[in-house]
């Protein structure tokens, strides 16, 4: 019999993967892959200009895979790296006019399609389940 632990465990990593997934495949007529649509949600959400690092981090890829992605952003126009101005070593990423446009684009096409996959859900379920996640994510991050 399976535990409840392995059946959480097994349920949020499909879940996660089937979700990233569903919006790819939402987003692919625009031609942005998975890795740019996430790093440019990430750079639009963010307070401030993100770090390729923290960019990195919060994607959860190694420096050099998020550099390429940044990359690929940078040549369709739609990000822009400027140095820090505390630490030269150091690059900000920021979206242009371009990325800001595509970005609403992207986030009105996920809106939709997550609006798809959460309406047969019961709101006091989907309260708790995103209770237990967002619990859940401190745990891991006070780990770090």
């Amino acid at each position: 019999m399976t535990s409840i632990e392995d059946r959480f465990s097994a349920a949020l990593h499909t879940s996660a993967r089937g979700w990233r997934l569903a919006v790819d495949r939402r987003l692919k007529h625009l031609g942005i892959s998975q890795a740019s649509w996430m790093a440019i949600a990430i750079v639009a959400k963010a307070a401030k200009p993100l770090s390729q690092t923290r960019m990195a981090a919060m994607v959860g890829v190694e420096d050099p895979t998020m550099v390429a992605t940044i990359d690929r952003l940078v040549k369709a126009g739609y990000a822009l790296r400027t140095p820090s101005p505390t630490d030269r070593r150091v690059k900000l990423v920021m979206l242009t006019d371009a990325g800001q446009d595509i970005y609403r684009t992207l986030k009105a096409e996920s809106d939709v399609l997550r609006a798809e996959l959460l309406r047969n859900i019961d709101p006091q379920a989907l309260q708790l389940a995103t209770e237990v996640l967002e619990t859940l994510q401190a745990g891991i991050e006070a780990q770090l």
